[in-house]
């Protein structure tokens, strides 16, 4: 089976949330776009829209990885990242209220029901105007539709996508030690490469930690830009969900 890969550049149309670290009344987007969180939004799979029950990774990715399709983290580009400060208060503004256990209470007479949700604080985004490019990999073909546009985050912001085919340098993979300074999903790489990196930075993020600047030997597939530019890429990833 032959290998296509595609460059995907996003560019932020819209200042984008995703809860990714809570520090007291702060609530942080981390640097990146996980790549579950992306297979989503590029409508390669999707969950019920009524579904209230326990995160469905296994039963929408798993089929992806029947077909051979993988899509990695985000990884915004030098200089390319903005952020965006903004402050929320959702509490009441009804005459009375007073503060009950984990909950505003507007009634004099009824204790309110504890609320699993800030009611306060401020938040920081991913700036309008970022940039950030990610990959997509298929065998023998690529999805039929590759969306121009996408929404993402709590908000559903907007982004725009441009693909840019890539040309494999090799039909197989090579064995090598390379160093990567984009992320990648840890619970999606093969064993054979886990046991092969020697170095990385992490980012404890749900549902799986994500690795950059990583130095790991294995098998990888080499290919270039339109303008020359190499770029190699582990083989064997796929969606990790079997244990999530």
């Amino acid at each position: 089976m032959a290998l296509v890969i595609y460059r995907a550049n996003l560019t932020l149309m819209e200042h984008t949330y995703f809860t990714s670290r809570e520090i007291g009344t702060l609530y942080e987007s981390e640097p990146l776009i996980g790549n579950y969180a992306l297979t989503y939004a590029l409508g390669l799979c999707a969950s019920p829209y009524d579904w209230d029950g326990p995160p469905r990774y296994k039963q929408d990715l798993q089929p992806l990885n029947e077909r051979g399709i993988y899509v990695t983290p985000a990884t915004f580009l030098e200089g390319k990242l903005h952020f965006a400060f903004s402050q929320f208060n959702a509490q009441s503004d009804s005459y009375y209220f007073r503060f009950d256990q984990n909950a505003i209470a507007t009634d004099r007479e009824r204790k309110a029901r504890a609320a699993n949700f800030p009611q306060a604080g401020k938040i920081r985004m991913l700036g309008l105007s970022s940039q950030a490019a990610f990959y997509l990999l298929a065998q023998d073909e690529a999805p039929a539709r590759l969306p121009r546009y996408i929404r993402l985050g709590k908000f559903n912001s907007k982004a725009r996508i441009e693909w840019e085919p890539l040309r494999l340098l090799a039909m197989q993979p090579e064995t090598r030690e390379e160093d990567l300074f984009f992320f990648l999903n840890a619970a999606d790489l093969p064993p054979a490469l886990l046991a092969g990196l020697r170095a990385f930075s992490v980012y404890n993020i749900a549902p799986a930690p994500l690795l950059k600047q990583c130095r790991l030997r294995g098998a990888f597939w080499l290919a270039a830009r339109e303008n020359g530019q190499r770029i190699v890429l582990p083989a064997g990833m796929r969606y990790g969900v079997e244990d999530l």
